[in-house]
């Protein structure tokens, strides 16, 4: 609970939704989250507040969330996005489901969806809707496009916010077609941009009192991650285009090398690292070359450039390169596979994945946290089986045996067995 909450009889079931075997020493220890999310954004949001401790209540509707029919893809997002949270399946086109809703908004610190604009609002369970049942909690929501252009009621998708915001325009070959990032990267930005809002509205809630909604838009994310791409065509008023791997207005700059054993990038563009560069690789002749004098004219010769160090690293293993340059304070990095990735000694040294339980109880990997407070190392928790805590939560939200029993019947709450429903009265 945050503090200062009043602890009324409603508020006082706020501590029954969470699971006693969590974290009390981690940071969002005690904040109650309902989530109606699905895909990436917005459970990928509530994720993250889950492994800093918060306890996170998931709304699944009657099929559960999308992810878990959409076969290897859907179940790489159900693991890394929804572990720690406890599952509730309600059909929120029931006036019982919406009832169940709202008991659950109203007990919570934090809202978060990214439903299709407007379906919250034929719920009841709008922005406006869920402050008049709790004026205490923080509404936080991804859209696709914004509130207030001709395309706010569209539905949002990763891949039309790269399309849409310039990124597709710039990734890629110069000799190819527009290519997208090669994973979802607006909608994992987007479920950052999100989590960092809603912890920054909980401690203005925490100071002032004041409880604020909280937006996200995927064309917004997708716009901002591009900085100083926008920089530099305002300095310039020249379109951006795509230049593969290297950085269009600096050489060597993210330039791809190949090596004895695969490929490595570099960047050396300033002044001092191309001297240094060329000291390294015995060439304190291309210092004066006219053709890479400066970095002006370095990018207009970027194809002489990368021949020249493609002849100079080819007989070198990518650690091999990897221990020259940066023993000298230059920029590279081997390119990896995953499987390399994974056998990284650093990767490994710093503990970059965690290990989690699966619903049927299979362990796997997923990345932890990419930060620290202080030493403290996250564990990846468990993915709930569909509709798994339904009887617990509504339990805990006031409902008898027996409601929760005709609730299941009904159909109104899914559950992870098998259930009989009850014959409807005529309508």
């Amino acid at each position: 609970m945050i503090a200062g909450r009043d602890a009324t009889s409603g508020k006082a079931r706020r501590s029954e939704l969470r699971d006693p075997s969590e974290d009390e020493s981690l940071p969002l220890a005690g904040v109650e989250v309902v989530e109606f999310g699905q895909y990436i954004a917005g459970p990928g949001a509530a994720q993250l507040l889950a492994d800093l401790g918060a306890a996170v209540t998931k709304v699944e509707p009657p099929d559960g969330d999308p992810v878990r029919s959409v076969g290897i893809y859907g179940t790489a997002m159900l693991r890394t996005y929804n572990r720690k949270k406890r599952s509730i399946v309600l059909d929120l086109k029931t006036r019982q489901g919406r009832e169940v809703a709202s008991r659950l908004v109203s007990v919570a610190d934090v809202v978060v969806h990214n439903m299709r604009p407007g379906n919250m609002e034929r719920f009841g369970l709008g922005a406006a809707d869920v402050r008049r049942l709790n004026p205490g909690v923080v509404y936080a929501r991804v859209v696709g496009f914004g509130d207030h252009g001709p395309s706010r009621a569209r539905p949002g998708y990763d891949i039309a916010a790269q399309a849409e915001s310039g990124i597709m325009a710039i990734n890629g070959d110069p000799a190819s077609d527009p290519q997208r990032v090669g994973f979802s990267v607006v909608d994992a930005a987007a479920a950052y941009c999100l989590s960092q809002g809603i912890l920054a509205a909980l401690l203005k809630q925490a100071r002032t009192g004041v409880c604020e909604d909280v937006v996200v838009s995927l064309l917004d994310v997708a716009i901002h991650l591009q900085g100083t791409v926008w920089n530099e065509y305002q300095q310039t008023d020249i379109v951006p285009e795509r230049s593969g791997n290297g950085q269009p207005n600096a050489a060597p700059a993210a330039d791809l090398v190949h090596v004895k054993d695969g490929d490595v990038v570099v960047s050396a563009y300033t002044d001092v690292h191309w001297e240094r560069l060329c000291t390294l690789l015995g060439r304190a002749d291309l210092v004066a070359d006219p053709r890479f004098a400066d970095n002006r004219v370095r990018v207009a010769h970027r194809l002489d450039l990368l021949d020249i160090l493609s002849d100079a690293f080819r007989a070198m293993t990518r650690a091999e390169v990897v221990a020259l340059l940066s023993g000298e304070g230059l920029v590279v990095g081997a390119v990896l596979d995953h499987s390399e990735v994974l056998a990284s000694p650093d990767v490994v040294a710093d503990h970059y994945f965690t290990s989690a339980v699966g619903e049927t109880g299979e362990r796997f990997t997923v990345p932890a946290l990419p930060f620290r407070i202080g030493t403290q190392v996250v564990n990846g928790g468990m993915v709930p089986r569909v509709g798994q805590h339904a009887a617990e939560i509504l339990a805990a939200l006031g409902y008898t045996p027996e409601q929760v029993r005709d609730l299941v019947a009904d159909g109104v709450v899914g559950s992870s067995g098998p259930t009989t429903k009850r014959p409807q009265p005529p309508t």
